[in-house]
């Protein structure tokens, strides 16, 4: 029978041997060596775990379809909230990007001259939460409107020019922890109230929805992360509870002979360790693949509207923090199955 430690169940009881006879040297005076007991220590603490680790490695290569299949099931649960993640950064960037463009239209009535407008605009600028005021004329309006519209002949042929003035008014982005939908709301009311002012127009209230959109799906996002979370912790559980039932006897012999809590606890641990990095693994593959299929028919979907939105690929920080996260995970999962499942098999 194979052995998930790396040897023998002879050369298991050997290795034990060998440890307590040179722990019994250790401790006669004239037989210590010149190096720190600590240092001592601190090497066998490290050689102990580089042989688990090791041993691990021969155990998921020894199995490779199994070591995928289980694997997999954990990079596919990972890869859908990160996939999700990397979808919804950019356009949250975009939305504070198009925020901070936010802007009112301010449409003055007939009667006011540009004189008239220019000085409103002066005063508009040093109000609280207005970062900048542009002031187009009735003759700019005009102007604009013969050249973007088509009908350049029909309003030549105007005895006089029917536009009114507009202020375009820019306000200043929200301080961070405020409500941007309070400041601007405040700055709604003030313009309209305004007796030069016919109407007040606010361009970016389409932007608001979305950002609640985003908001709720965000939140959604992270529900379904711990749930997969939760999925991945019970996926590792449950393998790791096989490959313990599954070596039963050899836990039982081992620890007939001697073996502490921690040197049987030790591979099962890398074990789990394994198939979560290997998951994170796989998720980062699936997530960039993902990226790359998406990337070209959402800029194409973005060029149709005018905008720039772009997919970025996860960043060498995200990544590594996908694959650390897989590996938490399949750690913390195989700590609960060892905790669990360890304690019940005792030596008879």
């Amino acid at each position: 029978m194979k052995n998930l430690f790396g040897s023998s169940r002879r050369r298991t009881g050997a290795t034990l041997v060998a440890r307590e006879s040179l722990q019994r040297l250790s401790e006669q005076p004239e037989a210590r060596p010149s190096a720190p007991a600590s240092r001592r220590r601190f090497g066998a603490f490290i050689l102990l775990h580089l042989q688990a680790f090791v041993a691990t490695l021969g155990q998921l290569s020894r199995t490779p379809i199994a070591t995928l299949m289980t694997a997999a099931v954990i990079g596919i649960a990972l890869a859908l909230p990160a996939g999700l993640y990397a979808v919804l950064s950019p356009i949250q960037a975009h939305s504070t990007q198009w925020h901070d463009e936010r802007q009112m239209s301010v449409f003055l009535k007939p009667g006011i001259s540009d004189a008239q407008a220019s000085s409103l605009a002066g005063r508009l600028r040093t109000l609280p939460g207005v970062s900048q005021v542009k002031l187009i004329s009735r003759s700019q309006g005009l102007e604009e409107m013969r050249k973007q519209s088509g009908f350049a002949e029909a309003l030549a042929m105007l005895d006089e020019n029917p536009l009114p003035a507009l202020l375009v008014v820019y306000p200043t982005p929200s301080p961070a922890g405020t409500s941007p939908a309070q400041a601007v709301t405040e700055l709604l009311t003030t313009l309209r109230a305004l007796p030069e002012a016919d109407a007040v127009q606010f361009d970016m209230q389409w932007l608001q929805r979305l950002e609640a959109i985003l908001r709720v799906v965000e939140r959604g996002v992270t529900l379904l992360a711990g749930l997969l979370a939760l999925g991945v912790l019970l996926i590792v559980s449950n393998t790791l509870r096989l490959a313990i039932l599954n070596r039963r006897e050899e836990i039982e012999i081992i620890k007939l002979i001697g073996a502490t809590d921690a040197f049987i606890r030790r591979p099962f641990l890398y074990l789990g360790l394994g198939y979560g990095l290997l998951g994170g693994v796989i998720a980062w593959v699936l997530v960039t693949l993902a990226l790359g299929l998406l990337r070209g028919p959402i800029e194409q979907l973005a060029r149709l509207y005018s905008s720039d939105f772009q997919l970025i690929h996860l960043s060498l920080t995200g990544s590594l923090v996908l694959v650390s996260l897989g590996g938490a995970l399949g750690l913390f999962g195989a700590l609960l199955a060892v905790h669990r499942h360890l304690a019940a098999i005792e030596p008879t």
